[in-house]
């Protein structure tokens, strides 16, 4: 099940060594994902206020299926950032780490 969760797939490799531009590219990378991360964040919480703001609404005692249904979104939403910030992440620590362990391999061959 957990397989089938995987929305990235390894789609690139590279085999020089990493460059400024590349570092750099990585940098932007990390930046870009802590940005979508909070992004994630500020989407969960106004989900939760406009939960809450159904939740509190007196004469509408029909509605309060609404006030929870967003709730529970707003705790997906949540979750799925965080899961692929997380999984991002790996993958650029891993790329960058494997990089540079294979850069040093060949300057130490050589």
């Amino acid at each position: 099940m957990f397989r089938q969760l995987r929305l990235f797939t390894n789609v690139f490799s590279h085999k020089d060594e990493i460059i400024l531009r590349d570092y750099l590219a990585l940098e932007r990378t990390k930046l870009a994902n802590e940005r979508t991360l909070l992004a994630y964040i500020r989407s969960s919480l106004y989900m939760i206020l406009g939960g809450i703001a159904f939740l509190q609404l007196k004469d509408f005692e029909g509605t309060r299926w609404v006030g929870y249904a967003t709730l529970g979104v707003s705790i997906i939403i949540l979750l799925i950032g965080i899961y692929r910030y997380l999984q991002i992440k790996y993958r650029l620590s891993e790329y960058y780490h494997r990089k540079n362990i294979e850069s040093h391999e060949d300057e130490t061959s050589a």
